[in-house]
């Protein structure tokens, strides 16, 4: 190399061309954040969700897959500014900062408002994935019979997953390791929650009541490793998981989109909004789990039924019009992220 070449950072074109296609500003990808951070506290909705309907869910791939061994070359090129500009550091903390605040609006909020108005908070929801589906089946350019394919596979694999029975875990660390490397799909994959992966595999209880409450409240050296292998595996499925991602859509763009289209349309089953609880979580003593105050059952299984045989208020009226705010919203954020 030549003394007057400038070094270039292999991610830096990368990240070029992802500023053409998403230039939010900072206050625009800290919003993102919230919406994905509120989205993670619903059971059943994906953060991949909104971030593919507010445009940066690309660019977020991107990102993470830029965290690798390579950063130390990056480093030894361009410095702390030659890493920061090849992790999107900008973007990153604008995020990341969002999705915070998103978490703490979504539980002190909107599971109020699930515990209070559960048919029609479902009911905006299953309207937002409705219209999230076709918006991300209109980015398909050319529809052919491996896409149609590839969204049935993806309904079929997204239904069967909101419908299996929950498993009944193992306290292996290895078993631990390979939950955090699935359930972390769900801020990567639209439709997928990682909650009710974990709930699936048996292994809720377990992670969240049972190792990282105590972990972060008594630093129990026992609980604290378990809880680092949990996220040792949740880091290892984001990295894989993203460069997996990154590749399809680099070289099956048609494919992938349709994929995530099925995943979508599947898991529209897990948020209709008349459902009765059928079975409830229980310890391994077989005593049903309450939530932190005591005054409301963990609910393990439910049934999707018709407003006629809710167990509650039905809302009807007012779950065909938050059904209706639900789909016009993915719609009105496509044309202000235009602007």
């Amino acid at each position: 190399m030549k003394k007057s070449e400038t070094p270039k950072i292999p991610y830096q074109k990368e990240a070029q061309h992802n500023e053409v296609a998403y230039d939010g500003g900072p206050v625009g990808t800290a919003i993102r954040g919230m919406a994905m951070g509120m989205a993670e506290v619903i059971p059943g909705v994906s953060g991949g969700t909104i971030a593919f309907i507010t445009g940066i869910y690309e660019k977020l791939l991107n990102t993470i897959k830029a965290f690798s061994p390579s950063l130390i070359s990056d480093f030894k090129i361009g410095g702390v500014k030659g890493v920061w500009s090849t992790i999107n550091g900008n973007f990153l903390v604008f995020l990341l900062g969002g999705m915070v605040a998103g978490i703490v609006v979504g539980i002190f909020g909107i599971t109020y408002l699930l515990e209070t108005y559960p048919p029609a908070v479902w009911a905006f929801f299953f309207g937002l994935i409705i219209a999230s589906a076709i918006y991300i089946g209109r980015q398909i350019g050319k529809w052919r019979i491996s896409e149609v394919i590839c969204l049935i596979i993806g309904a079929i694999v997204a239904y069967g997953i909101t419908i299996i029975t929950p498993a009944s875990g193992s306290e292996s660390l290895f078993f631990v390791f390979i939950s955090g490397v699935i359930s972390i799909s769900a801020l990567i994959l639209p439709g997928i929650s990682g909650s009710f992966i974990l709930l699936l595999m048996g292994m809720y209880t377990y992670i969240i009541s049972e190792t990282i409450k105590p972990a972060l409240s008594t630093l129990a050296p026992d609980k604290l490793l378990v809880m680092g292998v949990f996220a040792i595996g949740c880091l290892v499925g984001l990295m894989t998981l993203s460069r997996v991602l990154s590749w399809t859509f680099k070289n099956y763009r048609n494919i992938t989109l349709a994929l995530l289209t099925g995943f979508m349309i599947g898991s529209l089953n897990k948020i209709w909004p008349w459902r009765n609880p059928i079975e409830w979580l229980r310890d391994e003593a077989g005593k049903i789990i309450l939530d932190d105050d005591g005054s409301k059952k963990k609910i393990l299984l439910e049934e999707n039924v018709f407003p006629a045989g809710y167990e509650g208020d039905p809302m009807t009226i007012a779950v065909v019009v938050m059904m209706i705010i639900g789909f016009i919203s993915v719609f009105l954020i496509e044309k202000l992220g235009k602007h």
